[in-house]
């Protein structure tokens, strides 16, 4: 898997079932990832950490870095 420097220049496309992609948003929105594409590299990342094929200490970011809100502050900040 790339680290947080490198360019993303390999595509991937998938077919998802109506039930998948309402899973797949429902995650997203949950931990409050900005795009699809990002909740499925943050997915696919630990998924095969997971699985022990990818360390998650190489990926350098957690879900939580790629929010569009900060979850450390409240309404009120």
């Amino acid at each position: 898997m790339p680290d947080k420097t490198s360019k993303r220049l390999d595509r991937l496309q998938i077919m998802l079932t109506q039930e998948e992609l309402e899973a797949l948003d429902n995650w997203r929105f949950q931990v409050r990832m900005p795009s699809r594409s990002a909740a499925v590299r943050e997915l696919l990342r630990r998924g095969l950490a997971a699985e022990g094929y990818y360390s998650q200490a190489k990926s350098g970011s957690a879900s939580s870095d790629f929010g569009v809100l900060d979850s450390r502050r409240g309404p009120e900040d």
